[in-house]
Formats: C-alpha cells, structure tokens, sequence
C-alpha cells in the first residue's frame, strides 16, 4: 500500500512540474494572457472598425481589428473607405463604430475652424471637447505622438534647379517659369481648406490650371519620382516612400498646416458601452510615432507586404496580441 502511495505522489509531482513548465512555456512565447489587449474583455462586443483608403489608414485598421479581436470582440470589417467625407459619414450615422482620425482634419475638415492650434495637446483638446459636444464623437487620449501632416515633395534631381525649398518659394517660381510650377494632387487635397486652396491662400500664389494634375494619391510619389507629369506633388509626412524615392521635402515656412495627430474615434454610445477600448488603445496609441509609421508604411508600399501581415507583426512584436 505504502509503495501505491510512494507512486501516486511521485506521478502527481511530477505532472505538477510538467503543468509548471507549459505555463511558463506559455508565457514565454506570447500565449494567452500574455498580451495587453488580451488582458482587456470586450467578450460581450460586436463592433465594426473602418478606416479610410489610403496605406497608413488601412494599417491602423487592420491594427484596430486585430486588437479588438485579441481582447475577444467580435469584429465587422469595413476598412478602406472612400476618403476622409465617407468615414466621418459612416461613424456618425453608425455604419462603422470607430476608425482613426488626424487633430487637423476634426479641427479644419468636420469643425469648419480655419486656422490651426498651435501645440499637440491643446490642439487634441479642443477638437476632443468641441467634437463630442457637437457631434457625440468621443477621441480617444492621448493622441499618437505621429504628425501625418501634409508635405509638398519635389524630387532631388531638381530639388536645386527648381529653388523651391520653402512653400513661399513658389510665388516666385509661378511668376517667373510657370510651365515648371507643375504639381499632383489626389481630389480631396485639390478641395480642401486644409489642401491645395488653403495652401495658395496663406502663402499668395496659385498655380495655372492646366499644372494642377488630379490623379490617385497612390501613384503621386511615383509620379513625383518620374518628374513627366509633374515636378511637385503632395503626400503625408509619414509615408515611407520619401525616403525611399529620395524625394525632398518644403519646408512650410508659415507653419500653414496643422498638426495630425492620430486619435482613434469612437461614437459616444459605443464608449460609453464599452469603456474597455481605451484600455486596449492608450498603449498602442503611445507607440505610434512618425518613425514608427513611416516604417509600417514602407513596409507595404516599399516592400510591398499587406497591411493585415505588417499590422498582426507590429501587434505581436510589441506584446499587444
């Protein structure tokens, strides 16, 4: 009887141990419970993320689809919508439930206010205030520390020639040679305040019509890069085809854009039912920087990765799912 006993307990040890050893194996390599938005329950949430059609908006789409699917929600996909109008379009009127959005386009775009704030915070403070009391759009604090804020790009070759190194440079460029005053523009920034017409404005000059080339904002660097169809063009800060391409950037000498820090927007009833998605966003907005994004971004339109594959490896190599 004794001898039973003796291996009963020797076979319960060591189970014991074997069962310590998966846990820690577990741990170890990420599984469940070991990952900060796993950490969160949104167990009991259906809800449905968007983002507009451009790489970094797709990117912190699947970035917020896949994080919300770690903290165990249920999610309904419509990343990639048609551009800035049909996204707050489709929060508002409760299509999709969050996306990402940029201080400087809440504050000029959707507030109708003309001059920015100086200053990330105060600036994120008062688009955050007046959004929610106006329209039950609640952003999400802190905002990323990233400025995807608009750029004016030229390519190196006649980045010397041309002379325009500052965006008050083109007064003289549109007097003086207006057939190089040549500039690719998407639609929305040929449109905006905020775009093109607000740019023209604060800084007194306008290019000649037949310059200004409206194309696919895609296919703007490249475009920029070739220099057949135009010597200018408009892209974000972040994106990691500047560097890539070798372009050069204008300086804005008159501060005329705002800062565009993204914030996740969430509808103020979703919120309010689901105060957990600040916990599983504050984190992941705090790692977002201009480095950070222009590396993510890179990686599809350099690389060429999908956004899903380069979103899931920036989640799990920073210990978010």
């Amino acid at each position: 009887m004794r001898i039973v006993i003796r291996t009963m307990c020797a076979n319960l040890l060591r189970l014991v141990g074997l069962v310590a050893v998966l846990a820690l194996i577990a741990v170890g390599c990420g599984g469940d419970g070991g990952s900060v938005a796993g950490e969160v329950d949104l167990s009991d949430a259906t809800l449905t993320v968007g983002s507009k059609n451009f790489t970094e908006q797709l990117i912190l789409g699947q970035i917020t689809k896949l994080a919300l699917e770690e903290a165990g929600a249920q999610v309904n996909d419509q990343i990639g919508l048609a551009g800035s109008v049909a996204a707050r379009k489709a929060l508002e009127s409760g299509e999709i439930d969050l996306y990402w959005e940029y201080t400087g386009t809440g504050w000029i775009t959707y507030l109708q206010h003309t001059k920015p704030i100086p200053g990330r915070q105060k600036q994120f403070e008062a688009v955050a205030e007046e959004d929610l009391k106006k329209n039950d759009v609640k952003w999400l604090s802190p905002p990323a520390p990233a400025n995807n804020t608009f750029a004016l790009v030229v390519r190196s070759e006649v980045y010397n020639d041309l002379g325009v190194k500052q965006l008050s440079d083109f007064n003289r460029l549109v007097r003086e040679r207006p057939e190089e005053a040549t500039i690719c523009v998407d639609t929305e920034f040929a449109t905006r305040d905020d775009g093109l017409p607000g740019v023209e404005e604060a800084y007194n000059f306008e290019f000649p019509n037949d310059n200004i080339k409206q194309i696919d904002i895609g296919l703007i660097p490249q475009s920029v890069d070739k220099g057949n169809l135009c010597n200018f063009g408009v892209m974000q800060a972040t994106d990691g085809r500047i560097q890539a391409l070798d372009l050069r950037l204008i300086e804005d000498d008159e501060s005329f854009f705002p800062l565009y820090n993204p914030a996740l927007n969430v509808r103020k009833d979703v919120m309010k039912e689901y105060p957990q998605i600040k916990e599983v966003f504050t984190p992941i907005s705090e790692k977002l920087t201009t480095e950070t994004l222009r590396k993510l971004n890179a990686k599809v339109d350099v690389e060429g990765q999908l956004e899903d594959q380069v979103a899931e490896d920036w989640l799990s190599e920073n210990g978010f799912i």
